[in-house]
């Protein structure tokens, strides 16, 4: 806080003024510092407003850094799932590569053994026609 020092002494008729010319009637302020006072007054609730406003500024950071905490803890956990869930679908589409390839090789089986039957048959029926 700036203190006002004067540089010179105050003139001779204030100094001669008697202490009930230099008070206020009302509040009993000296006139001499009234004006100091009130500006400190002002300086006083501008400060305390300033100070509302960091202790809120403190608060929201608290929250904030909170809220950071949390949502980190929430990545976190959504990594571990995405891996999770990662390697699963890893893990099916290998089944699925497998058992797809089963199938050809079934397809392929099933193909050849229905060539073969039509050559039975058709063995069958020429057997049938040469010996009836």
């Amino acid at each position: 806080m700036d203190r006002h020092i004067p540089v010179h002494a105050l003139p001779e008729e204030i100094q001669k003024m008697l202490p009930e010319e230099k008070v206020c009637k009302y509040c009993g302020v000296s006139y001499l510092i009234l004006h100091e006072f009130k500006a400190m007054e002002e300086k006083v609730k501008a400060m305390e407003k300033e100070m509302k406003f960091y202790q809120g500024s403190v608060d929201r950071e608290k929250r904030l850094q909170e809220k950071l905490h949390s949502l980190n803890q929430e990545l976190e956990q959504y990594k571990i799932d995405s891996k999770s869930k990662t390697e699963r679908i890893y893990n099916v589409g290998m089944q699925l590569k497998n058992q797809q390839n089963e199938f050809q090789k079934v397809e392929k089986q099933l193909s050849h053994l229905q060539d073969e039957l039509k050559i039975k048959y058709r063995q069958s029926y020429i057997f049938r026609l040469c010996f009836c």
